[in-house]
């Protein structure tokens, strides 16, 4: 039975039996321990779900109406539950693309989407993702204009005291009061201090690069911190893509990226000034579909990563890594099977099976895992975090 090996880039370094885990962990952002995935088993990884485990549909596609759903991003708010994403007809990034969200008070009865945008003739907007500072929501908006080339955009947001009343659509800014030229992710992470730190895909093209603030509402005052990007072919799209972050038991705080380079391993990058300065990205040994994960601390430190962890381009099954030092990730749950999966219904262009973009809140003592399956419902996993358990040595 084959299992999970350490990528080639890392044997080297991980070998060295001289080298302690906390040397390691100066040069290394993480590791993953072997024997915790099993790749032939290409329905479950060789894993369990945690006691508890459900999934709940938040929107299904039906006939005549919008059978696109992707980038589902949750939040909680005021006692409730929020969910975005962007929304079509029929067809990824489609000219009749509008952001909607949907609420819900308990986490598995949603209301029907409410639109957050309208279609716009210049090009699309597609879902930013959320903010919050307690008593103000915050949605933004990635707008990408249709003659941008190379492609890219910038970020807008709205504002809501209820989740019912919105403003009207502002640039989210910089530091010194320009718009923020990127494409927002949709994962920021607020530090101790209160600092925000994401990441967005700034133009000519798509570069991504950390960001980070000090507006507690996330909507000024953003400032692109140092990071050098791995060298790529591609001058329009950078190799490390669609990131999100954690925070290690010493401090570190780490960006975690897509490979678009197509190593089927993630990126990462490490941050000891909160998020002003990052190390050079490196490539990890933990496997990667190539596409957007999600990663963050839970309530008692612990380290998550959210994704579909094997090195090939299949976005199943569905799976939570975990680390109790955000080092070395030795844990590992099942969330979605393969053989889970629910058909794909409607043609789309871009649509396939798929467990596709997951990304993660802590709300009422569970993880909540949001994701689009096949690009047309929009789902949750939940899981009690009383469930999500380290292994033991």
């Amino acid at each position: 039975m084959f299992r999970h090996t350490v990528s080639l880039a890392l044997a080297g370094a991980l070998l060295v039996s001289a080298a302690t885990a906390q040397e390691l962990s100066q040069t290394i952002p993480f590791e993953m321990a072997g024997e915790v995935l099993d790749f032939s088993d290409t329905d479950t990884l060789g894993l369990a779900a945690a006691e508890g485990t459900e999934t709940i549909t938040i929107f299904s596609p039906e006939e005549g109406g919008q059978q696109f759903a992707h980038g589902v991003v949750l939040i909680p708010f005021k006692d409730k539950l929020y969910a975005q994403w962007q929304s079509s007809a029929r067809d990824e990034d489609g000219p009749d693309t509008t952001v909607v969200y949907a609420v819900s008070d308990n986490g598995t009865d949603w209301s029907e989407p409410r639109q957050l945008t309208e279609e716009w003739a210049d090009g699309y907007k597609s879902s930013g993702g959320w903010w919050t500072d307690g008593e103000t929501l915050v949605a933004y908006f990635n707008v990408w204009p249709a003659d941008a080339s190379p492609r890219g955009g910038h970020v807008e947001y709205s504002t809501s005291s209820d989740g019912e009343t919105w403003s009207e659509p502002q640039p989210v800014t910089m530091a010194d009061g320009s718009p923020l030229e990127g494409i927002f992710e949709q994962d920021p992470h607020a530090l101790a201090s209160g600092r925000i730190v994401n990441f967005a895909h700034f133009q000519p093209g798509l570069i991504a690069k950390p960001i980070y603030t000090d507006d507690p509402l996330g909507v000024s005052g953003w400032n692109q911190a140092e990071m050098t990007n791995l060298p790529t072919s591609n001058a329009e799209i950078s190799r490390e893509l669609e990131p999100s972050s954690f925070v290690r038991a010493d401090g570190t705080l780490v960006a975690i990226f897509r490979d678009q380079g197509n190593s089927f391993y993630k990126i990462a990058a490490m941050s000891t000034d909160e998020g002003e300065t990052w190390t050079d990205p490196i490539l990890t040994n933990m496997p990667d579909s190539r596409t957007k994960q999600s990663a963050g601390n839970l309530p008692d430190g612990t380290v998550f990563s959210v994704g579909n962890p094997h090195p090939n381009k299949a976005r199943m099954p569905l799976a939570v890594v975990l680390s109790a030092d955000g080092y070395r990730f030795d844990t590992a749950y099942l969330l979605r099977a393969a053989s889970d999966m629910q058909p794909l219904r409607f043609e789309g262009q871009y649509k396939r099976p798929s467990y596709s973009y997951p990304k993660s809140v802590v709300w009422n003592d569970h993880l909540y895992v949001s994701y689009a399956t096949n690009k047309e419902d929009a789902e949750l996993t939940r899981v009690p975090l009383s469930s999500l358990v380290i292994a033991a040595d």
